[in-house]
Parts: C-alpha cells; sequence; structure tokens
C-alpha cells in the first residue's frame, strides 16, 4: 500500500470545510423551519382578529343610524373595506346587529377564536395552506374594542391563502440569507480555529510518514492552550522521541549484522580451536591434561554463544510446520538430550500422561524444553520436573519446574531481553528469548509462574490446537 502524499489529502467538496458548511446551512435551515410552523399559525391567527376588528369598525356604523340600517350602496362599501360577506355583533343581553348581502353565502367552515390551542392553531394554518378551492370561513371571535361583544364574520379564504404563501416566501428567502451569512460565520470560524490546523497535522503526519528521518519534518510547537495545541504538543512530543527511536534501532540494526558477520567467522575459527583442544585431551602431558577440560569448556561455550547469537541475528524463525504426537515421548527424549548436555548432573522427571497429544511443531518444542532445561541445569538444579494440565478453554499449560536457587529480582524484569535477560555470570538470555519467539509462533507464551529461594517454575501455554486424542487437527 502506497504512503499519502500531500497531493492527496482531501479538499473541496470531499474535505471538512466543505462538509461543515452543508452542515451548518442545513442545520440553520432545520431551525428555521421549525420556527416557520409558529410563525405562519401566528400570521393566520393575526390575520382573522384583524377581520374581527375591521368588520367591528365597519358594523359601527349601523349604531349611528336611527334604524340601525344603511343602504345597500354604504353596506357593500362597509363589507368591502372589512373583507367580508356578513357581519353580525351580538351584544350582551342578546342584542344582535347584522350587516350582510342580501344573499350571504353558506360557510361549511367555522373557527372559533375564543377556544384556541397552540397545536390546533398549527394544523388550521397547514390545513389552510394546502386547501384547494375557495370556500367560506366563518370565524367568530371577542371584540377588540367593546368587551363582552362577540363578532361574527364569514370571509373569503383565497385572501388568507394568498397572504400566507407571500408570508412563506418571505419566511424561505429571509431564511437561505440567515442561514448564507451563519454558515459563512461558522466557516470562517472553523476554518480559522479546526480546520487549517488540523490540516497543518494531517500534513506533517503525511510527510512525517515519508520521511521519519527529516527533522524537517517535526512540527513545529505553537502556544495554544487547547486540545489543538495539546495534539500539536503532543505530536510533536512523539515525532521527536520517534526519530530518536529510529536512529537507534538502525544503529542497532547495523550493529546487529556486523556481530552476526563476526560471529559466523569466529564460530569457523572456534571449531578449528574445539577440534585441537580434543586432542589436548589426549596428551602425555599431565599438566596439559589437568588444564584441557577448562579449554575444551570455554572453546565449547564460546561455540555455543556464537551460535545463538546468529539463530536470533537471522531473525527468520520458520512457520510452525505442524504434526501429531504425544507429549510424554517428546519430553522422554529431552531429558536424554539434557543429561547429555549437563554430564547427567541433573536429573529430568516427566509427568504428563499418555495419553495427551499435540498438533504442533515437534522440533521447535524440542527446542524450546531443551533450552529451558539447560538453563535450569547451569543455575544449579539437581531436578527438572515436567507436568502437563489442561484448563477449561482447552488450552495446554506445560510446567517446567527445576529445584535450583531460584532467581535474583534484578533478572525477572527483563528475564526474556536478550543479552540483558540472564540470571547467570557470563549468560546472554539468548536461550529464553529464542524459546518465547518459537512458542508465540504456535500463539502461545512462556511465563515465569514461580520462583523462590527452593525453585523456578516456567510455563508454557499452548492454545486448543493442542488436542487429545481421538480430536481432529484443526
Amino acid at each position: 500500500m502506497n504512503a499519502p502524499s500531500l497531493r492527496h489529502l482531501p479538499s473541496g467538496l470531499y474535505g471538512l470545510s466543505a462538509r461543515l458548511l452543508g452542515l451548518t446551512m442545513a442545520f440553520v435551515m432545520l431551525a428555521e423551519l421549525l420556527i416557520y410552523s409558529p410563525s405562519i399559525a401566528r400570521f393566520r391567527l393575526d390575520w382573522l382578529q384583524s377581520r374581527i376588528a375591521a368588520a367591528h369598525l365597519a358594523a359601527l356604523s349601523l349604531e349611528a343610524t336611527p334604524s340601525h340600517m344603511v343602504s345597500d350602496e354604504l353596506k357593500q362599501q362597509l363589507l368591502s373595506h372589512a373583507g367580508a360577506r356578513a357581519i353580525i355583533i351580538a351584544k350582551p343581553g342578546d342584542v344582535r346587529r347584522v350587516l350582510a348581502e342580501d344573499m350571504p353565502p353558506w360557510s361549511n367552515e367555522m373557527f372559533d377564536l375564543r377556544d384556541t390551542s397552540f397545536m390546533g392553531l398549527i394544523a388550521d394554518a397547514y390545513a389552510t395552506l394546502f386547501h384547494r378551492g375557495d370556500p367560506i370561513m366563518r370565524v367568530i371571535g371577542p371584540s377588540p374594542y367593546e368587551p363582552g361583544d362577540v363578532v361574527e364574520v364569514l370571509v373569503d379564504e383565497r385572501p388568507l391563502r394568498q397572504g400566507m404563501i407571500a408570508f412563506s416566501w418571505r419566511i424561505l428567502g429571509l431564511s437561505i440569507v440567515i442561514s448564507l451569512i451563519t454558515a459563512a460565520l461558522v466557516y470562517l470560524s472553523l476554518q480559522w480555529l479546526i480546520v487549517r490546523p488540523l490540516r497543518r497535522l494531517t500534513s506533517n503526519m503525511v510527510a512525517f510518514r515519508n520521511a521519519p528521518d527529516d527533522p524537517r519534518n517535526v512540527i513545529e510547537v505553537i502556544s495554544r492552550g487547547d486540545e489543538i495545541g495539546l495534539a500539536q504538543r503532543g505530536l510533536a512530543e512523539m515525532e521527536q522521541a520517534l526519530r530518536t527511536s529510529l536512529r537507534q534501532q538502525n544503529r542497532l540494526a547495523k550493529l546487529g549484522i556486523a556481530v552476526a558477520k563476526i560471529s559466523h567467522d569466529l564460530r569457523g575459527v572456534l571449531s578449528t580451536a574445539q577440534l585441537l583442544s580434543d586432542r589436548l585431551a589426549d596428551s602425555s602431558d599431565p599438566k596439559v591434561r589437568q588444564l584441557a577440560p577448562t579449554l575444551i569448556g570455554s572453546v565449547d561455550r564460546a561455540v555455543a554463544l556464537c551460535g545463538q547469537t546468529l539463530d536470533y541475528a537471522r531473525d527468520d524463525l520458520p512457520p510452525p510446520q505442524l504434526s501429531r504426537f504425544v507429549l510424554a515421548g517428546l519430553a522422554v527424549e529431552v531429558g536424554g538430550v539434557v543429561g547429555l548436555l549437563t554430564g547427567n548432573k541433573t536429573r529430568w522427571e516427566t509427568k504428563v500422561a499418555g495419553e495427551i497429544e499435540l498438533v504442533a511443531d515437534r522440533d521447535q518444542l524440542f527446542r524450546v524444553l531443551v533450552n529451558l532445561g539447560r538453563n535450569a541445569a547451569e543455575a544449579g538444579a539437581h531436578t527438572v520436573r515436567v507436568t502437563a494440565t489442561r484448563v477449561a478453554d482447552g488450552r495446554l499449560c506445560i510446567d517446567i519446574a527445576d529445584d535450583g536457587p531460584g532467581l535474583p529480582p534484578r533478572a525477572r524484569d527483563k528475564l526474556f531481553t536478550p543479552f540483558t535477560g540472564s540470571a547467570r555470570a557470563g549468560g546472554t538470555g539468548l536461550g529464553l528469548a529464542i524459546a518465547r519467539d518459537l512458542v508465540r509462533g504456535h500463539g502461545g507464551d512462556i511465563t515465569l509462574a514461580a520462583t523462590s529461594g527452593s525453585g523456578t517454575t516456567f510455563r508454557i501455554e499452548l492454545p486448543p490446537v493442542a488436542l487429545r486424542r481421538g480430536q481432529a487437527a484443526e
């Protein structure tokens, strides 16, 4: 997978800025929509109340005449100014004044403004807005001029609907303007506070990924005290620490290659010395025969050290070659090899049930057990005992316990670290490091289960791929 370059950073419609702009406009329009419903309901209520007020004023002309009647021409003018087809004023005491056309139209829609609710007004407003046709509305409401008077008026719905539509267009236009202004302000604010700093962070991370060894790619620390400033300071510290670690690892890698080459050549030289030292044991000189075992042991340890160093430096452990075998038989073979390596000074006890079988790499597990047994013998153990048990989830636990002096506290923290985890003088710690790598290649692990003055126990945990007899290998 190719590393992203600065040219491939998102921008335009796919950038964070464009998305923030679009979301801001959408949220403002949603807010305006929520405000629109009570606004259009209020517009309709005000319109109807204005018709009630105009109708009452028109009907006052009846009070100025002795017979409470006006001419047909004046009546039409009053109704036209009030925008009504008929007007009825009900006064206390059941006194009525009527100002209407000769044949007022019939109305099947009645709205009583004395009994309204918030949701009812909104529902009536939308019903009027989306109504088809030109019905006549019968509106009843209290007079704004004479307390106790009730005004009833017949009006056409079309002027109300047209006014509501015009009001809706004005609201829409105002909402668009407000959303654009708000979105622009939010966009500029977020662009300055968040987007640009985040883009600098992203650009720096991409540049650092492409060239982590370039000191110019470490982000510049800013003095902001918010989360962006904290993130930039944290990123700068992480990049600086990572650059230092990469330089050290690069030097160690080069040193490891040099050590591997030196160990390879040195093992060849020591092999010749090993052959010559073996002949010294047959020398007729008593002093030479006395010093020969010490020399042979030193050469053997040097050859083993070169071999372990080369094995660890290769870092190319092959994947496990799985096969089915009996764990008890493997443990017995390991005991024979450990006895030869230690001159039979350490007793190897196998306490493994004969029915336990494994599906694993037999050679690699053999090598792991040999390393653990040899380490126990070199630490001064007289007896090494191997046991195996299964836990509830199917994992197999193999315990290698010895009766040695135990591990000192300084050796426990870096027990599996090469060249620093050995508990004895002159040890390299490579045996345990290689053993852990081999077990982890099986999906398991090696841990220090217990250590004290009476002995040490290492535990090998293998996943459920280690099966009992009669089960199929996965």
